[in-house]
């Protein structure tokens, strides 16, 4: 199967979940600075949310330029992924309401969590989907999942922390931005290995 309707439907999907997640903030009550510091949980909890969004839709344009063809689990892998990413706006705006409550933050971490586990077994879909999509499989095989290793095990602690006692929410809050930053800069080896393969072509 050709790859450009599945790239083309998840791009829609994830621009409707930023266009959700933006239209539940709602303008502070009253007027002035402090009524817009009232409204700061809201606002970190979107500002979170749009970057982890953004870093599952560029590490995926990324994944799929290494991709040839696509099979049926392939679709469905995809859309097992945007399933959970699709809860962002949901613990999103929870996460604000209860002023990053415990069980709302162990919600979060674990939506986090299975999006992460939905996006490692995509790629090992991919790379089982077709003979030509082997440069995908080089990127894993050099190394290519220590970032999502450590992404998920910090995404494990966050779900546990709130349950530990007083400060798990902030060792929560401390895991989701440390995944964050590591995936801020998308898989060099993707890279790498594209530039291989456009040599090799």
């Amino acid at each position: 199967m050709n790859k450009s309707r599945l790239e083309a439907f998840s791009d829609g999907v994830l621009a409707i979940i930023i266009t959700i997640m933006v239209l539940e903030l709602r303008p502070p009550e009253g007027e002035g600075w402090t009524a817009l510091l009232r409204a700061w949980p809201h606002l970190v909890g979107y500002a979170v949310s749009f970057v982890y969004i953004g870093i599952y839709w560029t590490n995926h344009h990324h994944v799929m330029q290494a991709v040839r063809r696509v099979s049926g689990a392939v679709l469905w892998a995809n859309l097992h992924l945007l399933f959970w990413l699709s809860l962002f706006p949901f613990v999103t705006e929870w996460v604000g309401e209860s002023h990053f409550g415990a069980v709302a933050m162990t919600c979060y971490a674990g939506v986090a969590l299975l999006a992460a586990v939905a996006y490692t077994i995509l790629v090992r879909v991919m790379i089982r989907a077709d003979d030509r999509n082997h440069l995908l499989a080089e990127v894993a095989s050099g190394g290519g999942d220590l970032k999502g290793n450590l992404s998920i095990v910090a995404y494990v602690v966050g779900v546990v922390a709130p349950f530990l006692g007083r400060g798990g929410t902030a060792v929560t809050g401390a895991m989701l931005a440390l995944v964050a930053l590591m995936w801020l800069v998308p898989d060099r080896g993707i890279e790498r290995v594209l530039a291989l393969g456009g040599e090799r072509e």
